[in-house]
């Protein structure tokens, strides 16, 4: 029996110039190299200059994206922005980028769940195309966090980064078979009873400000290894799979004692991980699809792998993804 199926056709991302590493933040909070390497697996991260917007960000990866796919701005009709940090509160930065690619005809819509962004935009484009309202989609994850950071907070200061990725999706007619290329299951979960764990403590209809990040670092760990866990559980019962046959395993890059434990608890082996964490830190809604284009580049995922991504962030939110690349 044929089916649509949402196929990856290419990759993108972009990264700010201007890279700080931790010996950089020793001079501006109390704390040290060390302390952050130890707990965090983070090591440096790029930072947005001025006049640098999540936009720009986002239509660069773009273009980069259709580049790797041989196709051009106008064979999109659908783009999926995932972004906590857009220019303005309104409209949605995905109508700026689509302006700078200068395409004028389908939709243009910004999608928020903060670290789980990616996930849950490529769910929304993945079910668009295989509706048939859609044809081709760019989903590109985002963020500027190093605009909504308390620089005195050394908590948190230390743990973000900027950057952007995107893939180019395609609705392809297939005959149904696990082993055909295409996004195989997705889950979507969310639960606002932790909405206070990882939050801004600003916005339009609260304080007309824009606001600071504010974690709860040791409750979002607690819940993290559980959660991702439990909805990749889900992800790939929906396909059939088990953790075993997973090729690669993609998650948001927040914490590599949190990437460590989840593949511990699943039983995955640490060389099937892809880990950006080091050189990126965590860039939010844009890490799994910078990830993705890091290890598609380098030869590490080929046609045909497994390949699983998943994201826990503020709300809580939390899903995961299962792609036949």
């Amino acid at each position: 029996m044929s089916t649509i199926r949402s196929v990856i056709k290419g990759v993108g991302g972009y990264l700010p110039a201007r890279v700080v590493t931790n010996a950089d933040l020793e001079a501006l909070v109390d704390t040290s190299d060390q302390w952050i390497t130890a707990r965090t697996g983070i090591r440096k991260r790029h930072i947005v200059a001025d006049g640098e917007l999540t936009s720009s960000m986002g239509a660069a990866a773009a273009k980069a994206a259709l580049a790797d796919a041989g196709l051009e701005p106008d064979d999109i009709d659908l783009i999926i922005l995932a972004t906590s940090t857009p220019d303005q509160t309104f409209p949605a930065s995905a109508v700026t980028i689509q302006a700078e690619l200068g395409i004028t005809h389908g939709a243009a819509f910004d999608v928020q769940a903060v670290c789980s962004g990616f996930v849950f935009a490529l769910s929304t484009a993945d079910n668009y195309l295989k509706s048939g309202q859609f044809n081709r989609a760019l989903v590109i994850g985002a963020e500027a966090f190093s605009r909504i950071l308390d620089w005195e907070d050394r908590s948190t200061c230390v743990l973000f980064g900027d950057g952007a990725g995107a893939v180019v999706v395609e609705a392809q007619k297939l005959n149904g078979v696990d082993t055909e290329r295409g996004i195989l299951a997705t889950c979507l979960r969310s639960d606002g009873r932790y909405r206070d764990k990882l939050y801004v403590d600003g916005g339009p209809s609260s304080t007309g400000t824009v606001g600071h990040l504010r974690m709860d670092g040791p409750e979002v760990f607690r819940h993290a290894v559980t959660k991702i866990s439990q909805v990749i559980t889900e992800t790939l019962g929906k396909a059939g799979y088990e953790a075993a046959d997973i090729d690669w395993f993609v998650p948001h890059q927040a914490n590599k004692r949190i990437l460590d434990g989840a593949a511990r608890k699943l039983g995955l082996a640490p060389e099937r991980v892809v880990i950006t964490v080091d050189k990126h830190a965590n860039t939010s809604a844009a890490s799994i699809p910078l990830a993705l284009t890091e290890a598609y580049t380098d030869g590490r995922i080929k046609s045909g792998d497994l390949v699983l991504l998943e994201a826990m962030g503020g709300g809580f939110t939390w899903g995961a993804l299962l792609i036949r690349w």
